[in-house]
């Protein structure tokens, strides 16, 4: 987790930097708003991962010895050639839509979403199709 962390506090510390130089630079308080929430968007999750990690044992993927085999997980929990993840996402994306150009788009988005889960409940418990 250190490595995501980090990250994600120099993410931050980015945006706050560019925030102050933004406000100064532009006097619009709007915009400096927002950069400082996204700098609040890298320092939260990222001071969580870091305190996280100190407490945690190090994973292979924060240690320079690891091999690629320790950190490969489970596999194949989803079944690769599943058509769902793809039908969940349109099915998203639709009612994402529906926002924006009326709430009709919600009723295919909502069946899609439907069906997904409902496929894909019933394709983990046979195991799928490989």
């Amino acid at each position: 987790m250190k490595v995501e962390a980090k990250l994600l506090l120099l993410l931050g510390l980015f945006f706050f930097a560019m925030a102050i130089v933004y406000w100064l630079w532009g006097h619009e308080d709007g915009g400096g708003v927002m950069m400082l929430g996204g700098a609040l968007l890298g320092f939260l999750p990222g001071s969580y991962y870091l305190y996280w990690s100190r407490k945690m044992p190090p994973r292979p993927e924060d240690r320079g010895d690891a091999t690629v085999a320790e950190g490969a997980g489970v596999i194949s929990t989803f079944p690769g050639s599943s058509i769902f993840p793809f039908t969940l996402g349109m099915g998203a994306f639709s009612c994402v839509l529906a926002m924006v150009f009326g709430i009709w788009m919600l009723i295919p988005g909502l069946g899609l979403v439907i069906w997904a889960m409902i496929g894909a409940s019933a394709e983990s418990r046979h195991g799928g199709e490989h």
